[in-house]
């Protein structure tokens, strides 16, 4: 029997609760912590973390449930379980070099990986190379910190990229420009990722008029066949950013397929659903077959 934290902030969420089940079918014990609520004394000889105004029993492994905009803490309060000997699924340092969009794609192109035409500036001058470099409208503009499609516009015309460039700058904000697949119908396929295996992909289709293909936006989902360029391209993103579970985002195009993302904390919902598969279980079978105390050795490069 494992004791195993899963560091959400949603313990009602399809995910976390899903772990949880799979965990005590297993016969483990679970406890889902609210990640904003942990916090830690950071002693050399004594590392610990405090929840609720009570320090925390060692645990055997942690699965990091961390949304985007909690990134920095959930990988403070992920390293200090980690120093205390737990095994994570995701390792803190993976997950932060995963968020990280630009580091990420900079990892990806670095492999070899397929990737759109990817453009990232900071001055004003650039807008017109820019839009070149990215073969022109339509194109793509994604904030760096956009999740579930929020802040990823497309651009139909030039005029229309030189606009929302214009426009994303002057909030200060820090963007891609990323060259439009159209081939790809506004679809896309997560492939899910644990260690060194695709265990279910589906393909995600957005609705009527949507280029976006994110469920939380009305797309639909239903299993797909992957080629096997497809599987190896998937199984290389998540192995170069280092994580253990991932859910790896490709789009076909006439190149071969792009990887559009890697994300270290990919719905269960969805792909359970679509592929009919105990994906929760195999993450436990995972941690089962490779917790082992302190065993914390960040893979990949970056």
């Amino acid at each position: 029997m494992l004791k195993i934290a899963i560091l959400s902030q949603g313990p009602k969420l399809y995910s976390t609760k899903r772990l949880v089940e799979a965990a005590e079918e297993r016969g483990h014990e679970v406890q889902v912590l609210a990640t904003k609520k942990c916090y830690m004394d950071i002693a050399s000889h004594d590392p610990s973390v405090h929840y609720k105004g009570k320090e925390l029993e060692p645990f055997d492994a942690v699965i990091p449930r961390i949304g985007a905009s909690l990134t920095f803490y959930g990988a403070a309060v992920l390293r200090q379980f980690e120093m205390m000997g737990a095994y994570p699924l995701n390792e803190s340092v993976a997950i932060t070099r995963s968020r990280d969009k630009l580091r990420s794609l900079q990892i990806l192109a670095r492999a070899g990986i397929g990737l759109p035409l990817t453009g990232f500036a900071n001055s004003p001058d650039s807008t017109q190379d820019l839009i070149k470099i990215v073969n022109g409208a339509p194109l793509v503009v994604k904030l760096l910190e956009s999740t579930q499609g929020k802040g990823v516009v497309l651009a139909e015309t030039h005029q229309a990229a030189e606009s929302l460039i214009e426009a994303f700058r002057g909030l200060n904000a820090n963007f891609l420009v990323q060259e439009f697949i159209k081939e790809a119908g506004g679809a896309d396929f997560r492939c899910f990722i644990i260690g060194d295996k695709v265990v279910a992909a589906m393909k995600r289709q957005g609705k009527e008029g949507e280029f976006r293909s994110n469920l939380h936006r009305g797309g639909s989902a239903s299993l797909i066949r992957l080629t096997p360029e497809e599987r190896s391209t998937a199984v290389r993103a998540a192995k170069k950013m280092g994580l253990n579970v991932s859910g790896v985002d490709l789009l076909r195009s006439n190149h071969g397929p792009v990887v559009l993302e890697v994300n270290s904390s990919p719905g269960l919902e969805g792909i359970e659903a679509a592929t009919q598969k105990n994906i929760a279980g195999l993450c436990i079978e995972f941690i089962e077959k490779n917790a082992k105390k302190g065993k914390t050795k960040t893979r990949g490069s970056g």
